[in-house]
């Protein structure tokens, strides 16, 4: 059974899980009712950042139009462009045994497309979760649930894959920002477009 953390919890991911190195990280999420006149597209961003909490080069913030790192030891599955249905509504494969020796954390995060533009904000999205799955055997390992402590947000680091003793931990984040993508990028030392 999968172990439910709370904000701010920290697990061993590799310790407590002798042999693993595959893992999927599902990210999901429901939009309520909203009469914007406008479609809500969430979608799933990564950063593989340093010691430093930054991120080396453009090639290591994994979105929908760069769907892998350098090496392809983590790579995004695809967007899905309303969230519709149950479960995950986007996946990122990670093969932690592969994953660049400088990349120290890798920053899971959901951002509103346009969501300033379309006047469109955490406050309005239900049921945001990850869940990280042991890639081999289909296990659900852990999950996180984000609750609904959002207003105006139009980003939140959901959670992060950490290295820690040569072992992987996973900590649950929950941190918004009201300025999207562009806040995000600029949190981890790259350069918003």
């Amino acid at each position: 059974m999968a172990i439910s953390l709370s904000k701010g919890q920290k697990i061993d991911l590799t310790k407590t899980n002798p042999g693993l190195t595959k893992i999927t990280v599902g990210l999901g999420w429901d939009t309520n009712k909203y009469d914007g006149g406008k479609d809500f597209d969430l979608d799933a961003s990564i950063f593989c950042l340093n010691g430093q909490g930054k991120a080396g080069s453009e090639s290591d913030f994994i979105f929908y139009n760069n769907p892998k790192n350098s090496n392809g030891s983590v790579v995004h599955t695809g967007d899905n462009r309303t969230g519709a249905g149950d479960g995950d509504d986007e996946q990122v494969s990670v093969d932690l045994s592969a994953v660049p020796a400088e990349t120290e954390k890798i920053a899971f995060c959901i951002t509103i497309y346009d969501g300033a533009e379309r006047s469109q904000n955490f406050g309005q999205v239900s049921n945001a979760f990850v869940r990280i799955v042991d890639e081999q055997s289909g296990t659900e390992l852990i999950r996180y649930d984000l609750g609904e402590d959002f207003s105006v947000e139009t980003a939140v680091i959901v959670g992060e894959l950490y290295r820690h003793s040569g072992e992987w931990k996973f900590s649950a984040i929950g941190s918004g920002f009201q300025d999207g993508l562009g806040g995000l990028a600029r949190n981890f030392g790259l350069a918003a477009n």
